[in-house]
């Protein structure tokens, strides 16, 4: 008994200041430093309704639109409570008609010639937001003919919304689709 005594105190201690205390100092720190990004990097429409979030992959499939990353989530395309890749490896009969679906789905569209592999190859996570620029870029012909666009106006709103290689040396230029796409439905 003499050693249990200080045994649960030491437990309740420890669960109000890491379980509460600690929490509850990074949570508010990281709401005065950083709000935007703590309350999940939201986009809202001008109603001020979340459309979504920057960090989240979207499942846009119009013509109209750029397309994203495929998502190999559960259940549905860019579920974030399911997130995870499909597993199947390169050889997996599976795995190589999804991808011969996703190319034939592209030069149906008009493509020819290489496809960017984050068109056709899902993410590891199946969240992914954003697609390389040569993806972008290979769409533009198609977004410029559905919405009756030129292809310079549409590569303008590509090149405007390129983010660069964060802090300037980690990975390839890349574009969210999400904000991409909202630009152009205030294009239209």
């Amino acid at each position: 008994m003499k050693e249990l005594k200080p045994a649960i105190l030491m437990c309740l201690l420890f669960t109000v200041l890491c379980g509460g205390l600690y929490p509850a100092v990074v949570t508010g720190i990281a709401q005065a430093v950083f709000p935007h990004q703590a309350n999940g990097s939201l986009i809202t429409d001008v109603n001020g309704q979340a459309v979504g979030s920057e960090l989240i992959g979207q499942p846009f499939t119009e013509s109209h639109y750029f397309w994203p990353r495929p998502s190999a989530t559960a259940e549905f395309a860019y579920n974030p409570m399911a997130s995870g890749g499909s597993n199947n490896g390169p050889s997996n009969p599976a795995f190589l008609a999804t991808v011969a679906e996703r190319v034939e789905a592209l030069r149906v569209t008009g493509v020819t010639g290489p496809i960017p592999a984050d068109l056709v190859l899902a993410s590891a996570s199946g969240l992914d937001p954003h697609i390389s620029l040569e993806a972008a870029r290979l769409q533009i012909p198609r977004i410029a003919k559905m919405r009756n666009l030129s292809e310079d106006a549409v590569a303008g709103l590509v090149d405007i919304h390129t983010e660069g290689r964060q802090m300037g040396l980690l990975g390839e230029p890349r574009v969210n689709v999400l904000l991409l796409n909202r630009a152009l439905d205030s294009q239209s």
